[in-house]
């Protein structure tokens, strides 16, 4: 078994993810990176970046779709570890073209939602049941779950409903899992990120350019990957510990209603 702390990481190889692994590695963890691919670009970048750190890298292949595939998955990690520390449940697509909602299909829905919500709920149920017998076994084992959700939790965006109800719903699975999993002495977050600046926004650039210049930010800036990997890695490392259920939002102040 490690001796050092174990973090999972879904949707490793770009934007939020990487800069999450990258926080999470520079913190003392080992890193299982998962990704759909273990042969893309920037899985093959994201691995020499971590061993830097001082920490092993094993690239993971997987769709978090496959609820299915998720039981070996997390059995290959443990064979590797020994253990899992944290899960950072980031993996998420937005639907792959921008419909009214009232010409929203049903093949965009369940696309996003098997990748965006129900994929990350089962890998975090089975994730916590291994946590929960891992407690048993290792002293001072602090486990923590961490569900990537966004703005767009509490944001209507008529064109990507599919997206916006997603991400609702893994918000409310946060709010769950951190009340059944408090009797675990298991620390469920939620992580609600706004208008980051990755490649999921890129083609939005000239629109959000305009909007953060018009004051729609409060801090009249574009967030960027590493905001999320610092309120990552201070939650990961205890910060946060008598906070469970909590919302993380890093949005630039999104969250502040003003009339």
């Amino acid at each position: 078994m490690n001796d050092k702390p174990v973090a999972v990481i879904t949707g490793a190889s770009r934007g939020i993810g990487r800069s999450v692994v990258i926080a999470l590695a520079a913190e003392g963890y080992d890193i299982a990176a998962i990704a759909r691919s273990v042969d893309s670009e920037g899985m093959e970048i994201l691995g020499p970046e971590v061993e830097k750190c001082g920490a092993q890298f094993f690239p993971v292949g997987l769709d978090i779709s496959c609820t299915t595939c998720q039981k070996e998955v997390v059995a290959n990690i443990l064979e590797r570890y020994g253990r899992i520390d944290v899960l950072i449940n980031n993996a998420g697509v937005a639907p792959l073209q921008r419909n009214d909602v009232l010409e929203m299909t049903e093949e965009s829905y369940e696309r996003v939602m098997n990748i965006n919500l129900k994929g990350p709920v089962f890998f975090a149920q089975k994730i916590a049941r291994e946590m929960i017998w891992l407690k048993q076994q290792i002293t001072d084992y602090k486990p923590v779950i961490i569900f990537m959700t966004s703005v767009s939790a509490v944001r209507s965006s008529t064109n990507r409903a599919e997206y916006c109800i997603s991400k609702s719903g893994l918000s409310m699975a946060s709010t769950v899992f951190a009340d059944r999993l408090s009797l675990e002495g298991i620390l469920v977050c939620e992580v609600r990120p706004g208008v980051i600046r990755t490649d999921m926004t890129a083609k939005l650039k000239d629109k959000y350019d305009k909007l953060i210049n018009e004051g729609f930010v409060p801090q009249k800036r574009w967030g960027l990957p590493e905001d999320i990997g610092k309120a990552v890695a201070s939650i990961s490392r205890g910060d946060w510990n008598f906070s469970t259920g909590m919302v993380f939002e890093i949005s630039g102040g999104l969250n502040i209603h003003k009339l």
